[in-house]
């Protein structure tokens, strides 16, 4: 059975490399938000994974930001697991999300799809 996956960014490309690769492996499906209120509005399909942009919403400071977000999807349901997504790299701030549950903290990097890759294979024992 495929495992559905939430991919969260507010930029297009990422989402779309994202998307790419984990439609190309085999046992994924994938839906991508561009946004954390359109993430939390959908989490009655049951992801069981997702993937989640740190900042967002450029200057618009009414959009959800990814810890926002992460405390919202905890308040729904604790049970999904989160993984952060952010080219922030300031010890804190990845403090905070492992403080407020977050399964891994990954750079954007210029390695970080195959970080990803790892990270999701692994969650699921691939």
């Amino acid at each position: 059975m495929e495992k559905l996956i939430f991919f969260v960014d507010d930029d297009k490309m990422m989402l779309n490399l994202m998307e790419y690769t984990f439609k190309c492996r085999e046992g994924f499906q994938v839906m991508s938000f561009f946004s954390g209120e359109a993430c939390v509005d959908n989490l009655d399909k049951n992801p069981e994974l997702i993937v989640l942009d740190y900042y967002m919403g450029g200057d618009n400071d009414n959009q959800m930001t990814g810890l926002d977000t992460l405390k919202k999807i905890n308040e729904i349901s604790s049970d999904i697991p989160v993984i952060i997504l952010s080219r922030e790299k300031d010890t804190d701030t990845i403090a905070e999300f492992k403080r407020e549950g977050a399964l891994k903290y990954v750079t954007k990097d210029d390695y970080f799809i195959d970080t990803l890759i790892d990270s999701i294979e692994g969650h699921f024992g691939m």
